[in-house]
Protein backbone atom coordinates (compact mmCIF):
# COMPACT_ATOMS: atom_id res chain seq x y z
CA UNK A 1 0.00 0.00 0.00
CA UNK A 2 1.18 3.79 -0.43
CA UNK A 3 0.13 7.18 1.04
CA UNK A 4 0.89 9.35 -2.43
CA UNK A 5 3.92 7.34 -2.80
CA UNK A 6 5.30 6.67 0.44
CA UNK A 7 5.35 2.59 0.07
CA UNK A 8 5.24 0.37 2.95
CA UNK A 9 4.43 -3.64 2.87
CA UNK A 10 1.18 -3.99 5.24
CA UNK A 11 1.45 -7.29 7.21
CA UNK A 12 -1.75 -8.70 8.91
CA UNK A 13 -0.70 -9.84 12.31
CA UNK A 14 -4.20 -10.36 14.04
CA UNK A 15 -3.33 -13.33 15.17
CA UNK A 16 0.24 -13.92 14.87
CA UNK A 17 3.96 -12.00 14.36
CA UNK A 18 7.00 -12.77 12.47
CA UNK A 19 10.24 -12.99 14.14
CA UNK A 20 12.97 -10.82 13.70
CA UNK A 21 11.12 -8.02 12.68
CA UNK A 22 13.93 -5.87 11.93
CA UNK A 23 15.49 -8.06 9.97
CA UNK A 24 12.15 -9.19 7.52
CA UNK A 25 11.90 -5.13 6.79
CA UNK A 26 15.43 -5.07 5.25
CA UNK A 27 14.85 -8.66 3.39
CA UNK A 28 11.28 -7.39 2.41
CA UNK A 29 11.78 -3.93 1.76
CA UNK A 30 14.88 -4.30 -0.86
CA UNK A 31 13.61 -3.41 -4.31
CA UNK A 32 15.77 -5.69 -5.88
CA UNK A 33 15.92 -8.77 -4.04
CA UNK A 34 12.24 -8.33 -2.16
CA UNK A 35 8.83 -7.25 -2.36
CA UNK A 36 10.13 -3.64 -1.95
CA UNK A 37 8.94 -0.34 -0.10
CA UNK A 38 10.32 1.88 2.74
CA UNK A 39 9.73 -0.51 4.89
CA UNK A 40 7.28 -2.44 6.67
CA UNK A 41 4.01 -1.70 8.63
CA UNK A 42 2.48 -4.80 11.06
CA UNK A 43 -1.29 -4.59 12.17
CA UNK A 44 -1.85 -5.72 15.39
CA UNK A 45 -4.72 -6.02 18.34
CA UNK A 46 -4.85 -3.28 20.83
CA UNK A 47 -5.65 -3.14 24.27
CA UNK A 48 -5.86 0.70 24.41
CA UNK A 49 -7.17 1.12 21.22
CA UNK A 50 -8.94 -0.48 18.12
CA UNK A 51 -5.61 -1.32 16.67
CA UNK A 52 -1.89 -0.91 17.35
CA UNK A 53 0.74 -0.02 14.21
CA UNK A 54 4.58 -0.95 14.49
CA UNK A 55 6.57 0.49 11.67
CA UNK A 56 10.44 -0.24 10.73
CA UNK A 57 12.19 1.32 8.10
CA UNK A 58 13.80 -0.30 4.95
CA UNK A 59 17.15 -0.29 6.82
CA UNK A 60 15.91 -2.40 9.99
CA UNK A 61 15.27 0.27 12.43
CA UNK A 62 11.85 0.89 14.35
CA UNK A 63 10.10 4.11 13.43
CA UNK A 64 7.46 5.96 16.46
CA UNK A 65 5.08 7.25 13.84
CA UNK A 66 3.97 7.10 9.79
CA UNK A 67 1.31 9.62 8.86
CA UNK A 68 1.45 8.00 5.40
CA UNK A 69 1.16 4.57 6.80
CA UNK A 70 -1.53 5.62 9.87
CA UNK A 71 -4.07 6.23 6.84
CA UNK A 72 -2.98 2.98 5.00
CA UNK A 73 -3.82 0.98 8.22
CA UNK A 74 -7.23 2.43 8.74
CA UNK A 75 -8.10 1.63 5.08
CA UNK A 76 -6.49 -1.77 5.55
CA UNK A 77 -8.55 -2.77 8.70
CA UNK A 78 -11.74 -0.77 6.87
CA UNK A 79 -11.40 -2.96 3.50
CA UNK A 80 -10.72 -5.72 5.26
CA UNK A 81 -13.73 -6.00 7.30
CA UNK A 82 -11.96 -5.73 10.57
CA UNK A 83 -13.96 -3.28 11.06
CA UNK A 84 -16.70 -0.96 10.25
CA UNK A 85 -15.80 2.26 12.62
CA UNK A 86 -15.80 4.93 10.21
CA UNK A 87 -13.90 6.96 13.56
CA UNK A 88 -11.51 4.58 15.36
CA UNK A 89 -8.34 4.74 17.35
CA UNK A 90 -4.78 3.30 16.36
CA UNK A 91 -1.81 2.86 18.90
CA UNK A 92 1.43 4.31 18.00
CA UNK A 93 4.92 4.41 19.72
CA UNK A 94 4.34 8.24 19.62
CA UNK A 95 0.58 7.81 21.37
CA UNK A 96 -3.02 7.15 20.12
CA UNK A 97 -4.24 9.06 17.15
CA UNK A 98 -8.06 9.21 16.20
CA UNK A 99 -8.76 8.31 12.63
CA UNK A 100 -11.73 8.99 10.67
CA UNK A 101 -12.70 7.86 7.39
CA UNK A 102 -13.86 9.30 4.14
CA UNK A 103 -16.30 6.87 1.90
CA UNK A 104 -16.98 7.04 -1.70
CA UNK A 105 -19.16 4.62 -3.30
CA UNK A 106 -18.70 2.53 -0.44
CA UNK A 107 -15.39 2.45 -0.61
CA UNK A 108 -12.45 4.39 1.68
CA UNK A 109 -11.84 7.60 0.07
CA UNK A 110 -9.82 9.99 1.98
CA UNK A 111 -8.47 9.71 5.83
CA UNK A 112 -8.19 12.67 7.65
CA UNK A 113 -5.86 12.10 11.12
CA UNK A 114 -5.56 14.26 14.25
CA UNK A 115 -1.85 13.52 14.17
CA UNK A 116 -1.92 15.50 17.54
CA UNK A 117 0.09 18.68 18.99
CA UNK A 118 3.55 19.53 17.71
CA UNK A 119 6.16 18.95 19.99
CA UNK A 120 8.72 22.62 19.20
CA UNK A 121 11.17 22.20 22.83
CA UNK A 122 14.13 21.61 21.81
CA UNK A 123 15.14 18.92 24.40
CA UNK A 124 11.90 16.83 23.62
CA UNK A 125 12.33 16.60 19.61
CA UNK A 126 15.17 15.79 21.11
CA UNK A 127 18.08 18.46 19.08
CA UNK A 128 20.59 19.77 20.71
CA UNK A 129 20.64 23.35 20.86
CA UNK A 130 21.06 26.25 23.44
CA UNK A 131 18.42 27.88 22.99
CA UNK A 132 14.23 26.56 24.19
CA UNK A 133 13.24 26.42 20.81
CA UNK A 134 15.11 25.89 17.12
CA UNK A 135 13.39 28.11 14.95
CA UNK A 136 15.62 29.20 11.93
CA UNK A 137 18.97 27.99 13.62
CA UNK A 138 21.59 28.48 11.10
CA UNK A 139 23.11 25.07 10.06
CA UNK A 140 25.77 24.38 7.79
CA UNK A 141 25.97 21.67 5.60
CA UNK A 142 28.42 21.11 2.90
CA UNK A 143 29.14 24.37 1.35
CA UNK A 144 25.67 25.80 1.99
CA UNK A 145 23.99 27.20 5.45
CA UNK A 146 20.32 26.78 6.23
CA UNK A 147 18.05 28.34 8.40
CA UNK A 148 16.57 24.86 9.99
CA UNK A 149 13.66 25.03 12.24
CA UNK A 150 13.21 21.77 14.81
CA UNK A 151 9.88 19.92 14.84
CA UNK A 152 8.64 16.74 16.53
CA UNK A 153 5.19 15.00 15.00
CA UNK A 154 5.55 11.55 17.08
CA UNK A 155 9.44 11.87 15.63
CA UNK A 156 12.65 14.77 14.48
CA UNK A 157 12.01 16.61 11.58
CA UNK A 158 14.15 19.57 10.72
CA UNK A 159 12.60 21.99 8.41
CA UNK A 160 14.56 23.80 5.65
CA UNK A 161 12.76 26.78 3.23
CA UNK A 162 14.51 27.39 0.49
CA UNK A 163 14.08 30.00 -2.85
CA UNK A 164 14.40 26.85 -5.29
CA UNK A 165 13.42 23.49 -4.27
CA UNK A 166 15.17 22.53 -7.74
CA UNK A 167 18.39 23.54 -6.69
CA UNK A 168 18.62 21.35 -3.40
CA UNK A 169 21.14 18.18 -3.39
CA UNK A 170 17.90 16.50 -1.17
CA UNK A 171 20.01 13.05 -0.69
CA UNK A 172 23.60 14.98 0.10
CA UNK A 173 22.33 17.59 2.51
CA UNK A 174 19.74 15.78 3.91
CA UNK A 175 21.76 12.31 4.41
CA UNK A 176 24.41 14.62 6.08
CA UNK A 177 21.93 16.75 8.19
CA UNK A 178 20.28 13.40 9.26
CA UNK A 179 23.40 12.07 10.59
CA UNK A 180 24.28 15.25 12.36
CA UNK A 181 24.97 15.09 15.86
CA UNK A 182 22.65 17.65 17.51
CA UNK A 183 19.95 15.11 16.69
CA UNK A 184 20.48 12.10 19.37
CA UNK A 185 18.06 10.07 17.78
CA UNK A 186 18.97 11.63 14.10
CA UNK A 187 16.31 13.17 11.98
CA UNK A 188 13.74 13.32 9.01
CA UNK A 189 14.67 16.60 7.04
CA UNK A 190 12.40 18.22 5.06
CA UNK A 191 13.29 21.11 2.28
CA UNK A 192 10.43 23.38 1.14
CA UNK A 193 9.22 25.64 -1.17
CA UNK A 194 6.47 28.44 -0.28
CA UNK A 195 4.31 28.54 -3.49
CA UNK A 196 1.36 30.89 -1.75
CA UNK A 197 0.44 31.57 1.92
CA UNK A 198 -1.79 28.28 1.71
CA UNK A 199 0.46 26.49 -0.24
CA UNK A 200 3.71 24.67 -0.24
CA UNK A 201 6.03 22.44 -2.22
CA UNK A 202 8.17 19.89 -0.10
CA UNK A 203 10.58 16.81 -0.90
CA UNK A 204 11.97 15.13 2.40
CA UNK A 205 14.71 12.89 3.06
CA UNK A 206 13.20 10.36 5.63
CA UNK A 207 15.59 8.92 9.07
CA UNK A 208 16.49 5.07 7.50
CA UNK A 209 14.76 5.06 4.41
CA UNK A 210 16.31 8.08 2.29
CA UNK A 211 14.47 10.24 -0.44
CA UNK A 212 10.50 8.97 -0.26
CA UNK A 213 7.75 10.30 -2.29
CA UNK A 214 5.97 11.54 0.62
CA UNK A 215 6.17 11.89 4.35
CA UNK A 216 2.88 12.70 6.43
CA UNK A 217 4.58 13.94 9.42
CA UNK A 218 7.19 15.73 7.53
CA UNK A 219 4.30 17.73 5.85
CA UNK A 220 2.78 18.19 9.26
CA UNK A 221 6.29 19.79 10.52
CA UNK A 222 6.38 21.75 7.14
CA UNK A 223 3.27 23.47 7.92
CA UNK A 224 4.07 23.94 11.21
CA UNK A 225 7.51 25.58 10.80
CA UNK A 226 5.94 27.60 7.95
CA UNK A 227 3.02 29.31 10.53
CA UNK A 228 5.37 29.63 12.71
CA UNK A 229 8.26 31.60 10.74
CA UNK A 230 4.89 33.71 9.19
CA UNK A 231 5.26 31.90 5.88
CA UNK A 232 2.12 30.52 5.77
CA UNK A 233 -1.01 30.35 7.33
CA UNK A 234 -1.95 27.54 9.33
CA UNK A 235 -3.55 25.81 6.50
CA UNK A 236 -2.12 24.58 3.92
CA UNK A 237 -1.93 22.04 0.73
CA UNK A 238 1.51 20.37 0.39
CA UNK A 239 2.60 19.41 -2.84
CA UNK A 240 4.98 16.01 -2.08
CA UNK A 241 6.35 14.08 -5.40
CA UNK A 242 3.80 11.40 -4.80
CA UNK A 243 0.81 13.98 -4.40
CA UNK A 244 -1.01 16.49 -1.85
CA UNK A 245 -1.83 16.59 1.74
CA UNK A 246 -3.97 18.55 3.33
CA UNK A 247 -2.60 19.68 6.66
CA UNK A 248 -4.26 22.10 9.28
CA UNK A 249 -2.87 23.43 12.38
CA UNK A 250 -6.16 23.79 14.11
CA UNK A 251 -7.05 26.68 16.79
CA UNK A 252 -7.00 23.74 19.41
CA UNK A 253 -3.04 23.27 18.56
CA UNK A 254 -3.54 19.52 16.78
CA UNK A 255 -2.40 19.00 13.54
CA UNK A 256 -4.70 17.48 10.98
CA UNK A 257 -3.31 15.81 7.80
CA UNK A 258 -6.11 14.67 5.36
CA UNK A 259 -4.91 12.30 2.36
CA UNK A 260 -5.51 9.00 0.12
CA UNK A 261 -4.44 5.92 0.53
CA UNK A 262 -4.13 3.39 -1.77
CA UNK A 263 -3.28 -0.78 -2.18
CA UNK A 264 -1.35 -1.64 -4.85
CA UNK A 265 -1.04 -5.45 -4.64
CA UNK A 266 -1.44 -8.22 -2.08
CA UNK A 267 0.25 -11.38 -1.71
CA UNK A 268 1.97 -13.99 1.01
CA UNK A 269 5.99 -13.98 1.27
CA UNK A 270 7.98 -16.68 2.45
CA UNK A 271 10.76 -16.37 4.46
CA UNK A 272 13.59 -18.61 4.74
CA UNK A 273 16.01 -18.98 7.32
CA UNK A 274 18.21 -21.81 9.00
CA UNK A 275 16.08 -21.79 11.67
CA UNK A 276 12.17 -21.33 10.66
CA UNK A 277 10.42 -20.81 7.26
CA UNK A 278 7.53 -18.15 7.70
CA UNK A 279 4.36 -16.83 5.97
CA UNK A 280 4.04 -13.35 5.88
CA UNK A 281 0.20 -12.52 4.53
CA UNK A 282 0.91 -8.89 3.10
Amino acid sequence: MHGIGNDYIYINCMESVPGNLHQLSVEMSDRHKGVGGDGIILILPSDKADFKMRIFNADGSEAKMCGNGIRCVARYVHDKRLTEKRSLTIDTLSGIKEITVELKGGQVDRVRVDMGEPVLAACDVPVKYTEERMIEARVRAGSAEYGLTAVSMGNPHGVIYVDDLAKVDVHGTGRELEMDPMWPDRANIEFAEVVGPDEVRMRVWERGSGETMACGTGACAVAVAGAMTGRTGRKVLVHLLGGDLEIEWGADNHVYMTGPATTVFEGEYERQSPEETELAHV
